[in-house]
């Protein structure tokens, strides 16, 4: 499948969508204006690419809405070459647009038919993560940490703290925490042993889970 004129359109009002919804980052909406999230969705479900809605993916998981996307990555505050430790590979969407805005993007999936699917399917469309790797995103990576920024795609229900310790002073950490519904919540390390903290609205993700398959 290609990307055509007809797809930037559509990407385009996508934009203007999520916009209207008080995405401001300019950063954030070029990255979502360019990456074809068409080539990351099951067939059945191309035609919907660049509605502003979720759908489901292989192994019972789903591709965020694109607001959720930009919301969360709006609160990291990406800079070019800022090292970014994703939990949640899942399509790779919200990889592709951390790599788009300049992030070196460390990522752990741990549903094996998915990390198989998008550790082959990223590199073909362009774009190339640091490292992907099949694991526990509880532990996060202590191997390649400090991070600059982590990310969690998928609702946990609590706030896993070998994450909060791999963030570097001035780093943030974006994270849904609870069960059903989750509370968007954005940690931002301060000093080696303060963290200040922001409740940023509720939201639905599928659940972090702690096995591994």
């Amino acid at each position: 499948m290609k990307d055509t004129h007809k797809h930037q359109g559509l990407r385009n009002q996508l934009v203007k969508t999520i916009e209207e919804k008080g995405i401001r980052n300019k950063n954030v909406l070029k990255a979502i204006a360019t990456v074809p999230r068409h080539l990351f969705m099951d067939s059945g479900f191309v035609d919907f690419a660049y509605q502003d809605k979720a759908f489901p993916i292989a192994a019972e998981q789903t591709i965020s809405q694109p607001y959720t996307v930009a919301f969360q990555t709006e609160l990291l505050e990406v800079k070019p070459n800022d090292s970014i430790l994703e939990i949640g590979t899942g399509s790779g969407y919200q990889t592709a647009v951390l790599i788009e805005m300049g992030a070196k993007v460390y990522t752990i999936e741990r549903q094996k038919e998915l990390f198989k699917k998008t550790i082959l399917f990223l590199p073909k469309i362009g774009y190339k993560s640091k490292k992907m790797l099949f694991g526990d995103g509880y532990k996060g990576l202590p191997e390649n940490a400090p991070f600059d920024g982590i990310i969690v795609t998928a609702g946990a229900p609590f706030l896993p703290k070998a994450l909060l310790s791999q963030l570097k002073i001035g780093g943030r950490l974006v994270i849904p925490i609870g069960d059903t519904v989750q509370t968007m919540t954005l940690y931002i390390r301060t000093s080696e042993k303060n963290f200040e903290k922001h409740e940023l609205g509720t939201f639905r993700f599928v659940p972090m889970l702690k096995k591994r398959n």
